[in-house]
């Protein structure tokens, strides 16, 4: 749309974006972020922590230690590198990437909704999509530990995954890649297996 001097007004879309920060601040970004109005994430999890007195508590960390999550235009990009704890955000070759809005947010309104933890970055693996539940469409590697079944995902710009505490009726062979996906259906049948 024209304006009165002649220049073209631009409405300016908003993408997530990964934002890199302080070891141990992650918190103090969101704080200072939400005072000025800035759209972000910063997804937690509760973990036990047993300290030097025997004592023990709960403690929310970030999922994604070292890493928000901000909902911006390019714009806003300046004001948000200039905030105390961030050191950048993330991209490929000095650029900021934008990550999927759609994954961001079924990780917003689905990680409450679930039993998550941290995990050591992971990329290959037998491939499963999520077919129901509040995560439903995201597609991870699955796992077993403790004789349970979980499925990881990764975030692969920022290189970090978490594991998804989940049931295997919830799961599906990823069908787009089938060289890599297929392997993860003889997990799947020995799981639905041992539940009947």
């Amino acid at each position: 749309m024209p304006m009165p001097d002649g220049s073209v007004s631009v409405n300016p879309e908003r993408h997530w974006y990964a934002l890199y920060t302080f070891s141990n601040h992650e918190k103090r970004v969101e704080q200072h972020l939400q005072t000025r109005g800035v759209e972000v994430f910063l997804p937690l999890c509760t973990v036990v922590r047993r300290w030097k007195n025997r004592t023990t508590a709960k403690v929310h960390i970030p999922l994604f230690a070292g890493y928000a999550f901000v909902h911006i235009t390019a714009f806003e990009r300046v004001g948000v590198l200039e905030t105390p704890g961030v050191l950048s955000l993330v991209g490929v070759a000095g650029k900021p990437t934008p990550l999927s809005d759609r994954e961001i947010e079924i990780l917003r309104v689905g990680l409450h909704l679930r039993r998550v933890d941290p995990h050591p970055y992971l990329k290959v693996g037998d491939r499963a999509r999520i077919r129901s539940g509040p995560l439903a469409g995201l597609e991870g590697v699955v796992v077993r530990k403790d004789d349970r079944l979980r499925i990881v995902l990764s975030l692969d710009l920022i290189m970090r995954s978490i594991a998804v505490h989940i049931e295997a009726d919830e799961l599906e062979p990823c069908s787009e890649r089938p060289m890599r996906c297929a392997s993860a259906e003889p997990i799947l049948a020995e799981r639905r297996a041992l539940r009947n």
